[in-house]
């Protein structure tokens, strides 16, 4: 992520946050141990992050760094690509059902129409074709 200067990460993160509507205070913060490289850091500190945003029910663990401040900041980085994610997805599938909405009013055009006018006439010779020819009713 690209900072603009004069702004750190932490306040481009949280204004990123206040954007989506992610809150602090609807945030669960959680920490246990990492697992991997990291020598007895690892071992002894509690540096992994699981986050929760209970609105959406989105759960983030991070346990990218060594230290739980950087895997905090990561996390809650994880968390917002993740909403944009969502986000972005529910305007997506909006926008296909309207255009699929605005496809099916359309009106046909003549050309269209006359086909298929022609193509239900067709059937229509074919099925009569196909009925047997009764003897009581000429006209049939």
């Amino acid at each position: 992520m690209r900072v603009p200067e004069g702004r750190t990460k932490t306040t481009v993160l949280a204004e990123r946050l206040a954007g989506l509507g992610i809150h602090e205070a609807d945030l669960e913060e959680s920490f246990v141990r990492s697992g991997g490289k990291g020598g007895q850091n690892v071992n002894k500190v509690a540096t992994c992050v699981v986050l929760v945003h209970r609105p959406t029910g989105v759960v983030v663990k991070c346990q990218l760094a060594r230290t739980q401040a950087l895997n905090r900041e990561h996390a809650r980085a994880l968390l917002a690509d993740k909403i944009e994610k969502r986000l972005h997805d529910v305007k997506l599938a909006a926008a296909a059902e309207a255009a699929k909405r605005r496809r099916q009013k359309r009106r046909r055009s003549r050309k269209t129409k006359e086909r298929v006018l022609h193509d239900k006439r067709a059937r229509a010779a074919t099925k009569a074709r196909r009925r047997p020819v009764s003897p009581t009713h000429p006209d049939e």
